[in-house]
């Protein structure tokens, strides 16, 4: 599973960023995962409850924002988000779409003490 590892990297980040703003405790860290970055959002929330004792971020929540698939048509121009992995618009049924968004994993906010 490799939840575990970016768990690993994201808890890193955690603690970089409070250490920087001279924090001492996290009490939040919220992050967005897209439907397409491969990482499956249950598992990942496992790993973060198991790895996060004994670091900055114990007892902290973890909330994860789920992005859909965002599009552009490169024909018609809209922008439009679905759930389901398809890649072709559903105002003109064009397929020369540009992917906006879904396919990444960020760490959004920190609330640290």
């Amino acid at each position: 599973m490799h939840e575990y590892s970016i768990v690993q990297a994201l808890l890193n980040q955690c603690e970089e960023i409070a250490e920087q703003n001279k924090a001492d405790k996290i009490t939040k860290v919220v992050t967005k995962i897209g439907v397409l970055s491969g990482v499956e959002p249950h598992l990942l929330e496992i790993a973060f409850n198991t790895f996060k004792e004994g670091t900055m971020c114990d007892g902290a929540e973890f909330v994860i924002n789920v992005q859909k698939l965002k599009l552009e048509c490169q024909d018609c121009k809209k922008v439009f988000e679905i759930d389901e992995v398809r890649y072709y618009c559903p105002y003109c049924e064009s397929l020369n779409v540009k992917v906006l968004d879904g396919e990444e994993m960020y760490l959004m906010t920190l609330e640290m003490e």
